[in-house]
């Protein structure tokens, strides 16, 4: 099967035969999680699907979570046995089959903070989360609980406060990178015949002379090209946005979302001393302190969120919230030097009681998410979560196809490797000797092989053809240049700060914004993508007036302040367009 690219030229392609060719089956409206997880269940399901996505695919909010895959501890305090046993199931099928590339396993201490009574409370509910992992399992991912004294957090995770807790029970989930999953379910769906077009906004939806929706006409955004798009069943994915998706198409009902703000901050790892993962309850939200390869992400906030919904910003009192936060469990307080990048994104919560009206044939409920046909032709789903991305796919489809054709057509999403998870353990056992040949040190291999995973091919490909991408990237040395290169032929980056926020995590991941290696990732990026010097420069320019505008709303007191400060920098296109 061809190997997929979302490069520039795939990309008109896709435009082209989408406005040009036969009318789809389903044209998804939404690049996130869930409808990239659409259009993979469209296109494997063998209909003719194509998905647009007016920001950059994971732009919106997906790729801004706590980057975990679990099945929600807090569930079990509500006795919603159902919903967690679902998403623990897909937290299994991503660890072990679908992503194993991408879904790591991480382990969590939940602290205990009363001697007697509390740790048998807590093992009764971590053991059975334990238990609906492994029941009905073919596979048992991660192990079962274990118990420490203060003595045994303290070996594992050295920098924990005295007196801040009695002991722990660890429990294991797994951690994601969330917008290389999205653009790896993106790339799946390519694979499968879908046509994906990024910065290509839906900007109405066209009716029959019956009301009926028929497809939509789509903004080209790097262009201002408009085309009409014919599909069968127009499915809207749009999260935050999924209200005003629903007005374009004249919906007297539909579904209600409000935007709730999550922060993170980072946090070098060498900074605090741990082997562990924390998960500590505040009294707005629970709060995270994760580890990954070179830093802590810690978070998250919870608060209701009324300014524009683009470019949500961390503030001075978001930061200095989680600060205060972890710093109850942590021996060494963390100050804002320590803090070398932040980032904030907005959940789509779903209101109660807002769903279309209709008959039970239009509209699909669960705990978490709703699916409904809000105007004849046009379904909205919005709720949900990463962790549960393949079954609200599924639900939305089959709505999609009408209960009797869902049943002669079936998912099989769940038997369906996202790219690079095919061959990748196979891949793992070579990987001494695949750093020996190309001189990556171990730590290069692991990452290389949790970026791309059995895809790394196509790394080993560029560089064989240019020896220079091979280097670290002088300003940035966790990636190679060759990655660069990557993003911008084959994952769909369209400008610069595509690359550090999505294609990459240097945006948040490094001090400055990973501005450091901005000139040479500039130069790279401008050769793969055509660029003059003009717009090399316009793009730069356009990078870091967006830094030193999240700077400053970092250091604002308030939403509304915020927003004001992040405002200042132009978006993309204006820069590029006007320089």
């Amino acid at each position: 099967m061809a190997v997929p690219t979302l490069s520039p030229a795939e990309r008109r392609r896709a435009l082209t035969e989408l406005s040009e060719g036969p009318e789809l089956d389903v044209l998804v409206v939404g690049g996130g999680i869930t409808g990239a997880g659409i259009a993979l269940d469209a296109a494997t399901r063998g209909l003719r699907t194509g998905i647009v996505e007016a920001q950059d695919w994971a732009g919106g909010t997906s790729q801004w979570s706590s980057k975990l895959v679990h099945g929600g501890l807090r569930y079990l305090q509500q006795l919603d046995f159902k919903l967690v046993s679902e998403a623990l199931r897909e937290r299994e099928l991503l660890l072990d089959f679908l992503a194993p590339h991408l879904v790591k396993p991480v382990p969590f201490l939940y602290p205990l903070t009363h001697r007697f009574w509390e740790r048998p409370y807590v093992t009764a509910g971590i053991g059975l989360y334990d238990a609906l992992a492994h029941i009905g399992a073919k596979v048992a991912t991660l192990p079962f609980q274990r118990h420490y004294s203060f003595a045994g957090v303290q070996r594992v995770f050295p920098d924990i406060r005295p007196g801040s807790m009695v002991g722990a029970v660890q429990y294991w989930d797994g951690r994601v990178d969330d917008a290389r999953l999205v653009l790896t379910v993106v790339r799946t769906a390519v694979r499968y015949g879908a046509l994906a077009a990024n910065r290509a906004r839906a900007v109405d939806f066209p009716k029959d002379g019956s009301g009926r929706v028929v497809g939509a006409t789509v903004r080209d955004l790097e262009t201002g090209a408009e085309l009409t798009v014919r599909a069968k069943k127009v499915i809207a994915a749009t999260g935050v946005w999924t209200e005003q998706t629903q007005d374009r198409a004249g919906a007297e009902g539909g579904l209600k979302v409000l935007a709730s703000k999550g922060i993170h901050i980072i946090v070098p790892r060498e900074r605090i001393r741990g082997e562990r993962g924390l998960i500590l309850q505040t009294e707005k939200s629970v709060l995270f302190i994760i580890p990954w390869e070179r830093y802590w992400i810690i978070g998250t906030t919870d608060t209701p969120y009324h300014q524009e919904l683009r470019h949500p910003v961390a503030t001075a009192e978001d930061i200095d919230y989680v600060i205060d936060h972890a710093n109850v469990v942590l021996d060494r307080p963390l100050t804002r030097d320590d803090v070398i990048g932040t980032y904030a994104g907005l959940r789509p919560l779903l209101q109660p009681g807002t769903k279309a009206g209709g008959d039970e044939q239009s509209t699909k409920i669960s705990r978490e998410h709703t699916v409904t046909e809000v105007v004849p032709g046009l379904i909205s789903i919005a709720g949900g979560k990463l962790t549960t991305y393949r079954v609200m796919a599924q639900d939305a489809v089959d709505l999609a196809l009408g209960e009797e054709r869902a049943r002669e057509l079936p998912s099989v999403t769940d038997r369906t490797p996202l790219l690079g998870a095919d061959g990748y353990l196979a891949l793992t056992r070579r990987a001494a000797g695949l750093g020996a040949r190309h001189g990556w040190s171990e730590e290069q291999v692991q990452h290389l092989l949790s970026r791309y995973g059995s895809a790394l091919e196509e790394i080993v490909d560029l560089v064989a053809d240019r020896p220079d991408l091979n280097r670290p990237l002088a300003g940035a040395p966790a990636y190679l240049r060759a990655e660069i290169v990557h993003a911008c032929t084959h994952e769909g980056a369209l400008h610069l700060e595509d690359v550090f926020a999505t294609r990459t995590r240097l945006t948040w991941e490094q001090a400055r914004h990973g501005l450091d290696a901005v000139e040479e990732i500039a130069d790279l990026a401008a050769e793969a993508l055509g660029w003059d010097g003009r717009r090399r420069a316009a793009e730069v320019e356009a990078y870091q007036a967006r830094c030193r505008a999240e700077d400053a709303a970092a250091g604002t007191a308030d939403d509304a302040a915020a927003a004001a400060a992040r405002a200042a920098a132009p978006d993309v296109l204006e820069i590029v367009r006007g320089g």
